[in-house]
């Protein structure tokens, strides 16, 4: 058994410090899935640093009519908050689909934007996998691997990224707020995941000094009619094969708006900008919808056991956007 320090800070100076300071000292949220990696040896921290007792915990409107929600927010008072079900729809439907109710009792808001891939590679100690060591090699790519990537992968990495909420968020081009020692800067969400490129065991753009201290939901009224819809291989816990988060106005049977973001095929979540370019202005048929998700998805590239994807993101961004729009998705 490996010896682990804990550390209970009562403030986020104190926090910062402990891990500025404590060699191998790592944050510890609702740690559903630090401890996992823990128990698989995969993460080793020396110290454990519990920022769960520290006021991060709180959602309050901005002055701009958006949502500041606190890293350390539970997953279950995310989804269950009446602003944010009222104002961003999406972001509860995909807290709800993301896990389990025990599960989200306990996860954090910043703790389910840091988790790592699930793919069974990552855990197998057996396998070779450059995200748990880098130059390792890559089993995954040529394994069996129907939850790979489609979309960003490199010939290093095929993992994809897990988190539902992610999702919601880089469809609102919501921000994250981190603070270190040398201050609070702001990280578009779209900019928080990186793609795998030579080094896909950094998963973020986060530096190893600060903390995840909010989420920064933009006020955005097109929100009010967006959807996330979840392809998986089951209806209880389980990880996405794909997932749609869409957000659709209409006006005279036309798209005016759009915005889509795909989970379940990228190293992170994919914002579907090619789709949203090609769909704005035309008819709001179910033709258009699927010729603006087939042009998004001529970038992706799948393998023997993810060729379905292709197909199944097709389908899942037509099915979400035609019940946008016949929900009401007229402005």
């Amino acid at each position: 058994m490996r010896p682990v320090s804990y550390a209970v800070p009562a403030s986020v100076d104190e926090a910062l410090a402990a891990i500025a300071d404590l060699p191998g000292a790592k944050f510890l949220g609702g740690g559903t899935n630090l401890v996992d990696l823990m128990r698989e040896g995969i993460e080793a921290p020396a110290v454990l640093v519990d920022v769960t007792r520290l006021p991060l915990a709180e959602i309050t409107e901005t002055a701009d009519g958006g949502l500041r929600i606190g890293s350390g927010v539970r997953n279950t008072d995310l989804a269950a908050h009446p602003l944010l079900r009222e104002r961003y729809p999406v972001v509860a439907q995909a807290v709800v689909m993301g896990a389990s109710g025990q599960i989200r009792n306990m996860a954090t808001v910043g703790g389910n934007l840091l988790q790592r891939t699930r793919c069974l590679y990552f855990y197998d100690h057996a396998a070779a996998c450059n995200k748990r060591e880098r130059g390792a090699g890559c089993d995954a790519a040529a394994g069996h691997n129907r939850m790979g990537a489609v979309l960003g992968a490199s010939e290093h990495c095929v993992a994809v990224h897990p988190s539902d909420l992610a999702v919601a968020l880089v469809l609102l081009d919501a921000q994250v707020e981190v603070v270190s020692r040398s201050g609070t800067r702001l990280i578009p969400i779209g900019d928080f995941h990186r793609l795998p490129g030579q080094t896909p065991d950094v998963d973020t753009t986060l530096a190893a000094d600060e903390l995840v201290t909010a989420v920064l939901l933009p006020p955005e009224p097109l929100a009010l009619r967006s959807r996330y819809r979840k392809v998986r291989d089951r209806a209880s816990y389980a990880f996405a094969l794909v997932s749609v988060a869409a957000a659709l106005e209409v006006r005279d049977d036309s798209v005016t708006q759009v915005r889509v973001a795909l989970g379940g095929v990228a190293h992170k979540p994919w914002r579907a900008t090619v789709l949203e370019e090609q769909l704005t202005g035309r008819p709001a048929t179910d033709e258009e919808f699927e010729r603006a998700a087939r042009a998004e998805l001529a970038q992706a590239v799948g393998g023997p056991d993810t060729e379905f994807k292709i197909g199944l993101a097709v389908r899942t961004i037509t099915a979400t956007l035609r019940q946008l729009r016949d929900e009401g998705g007229a402005a």
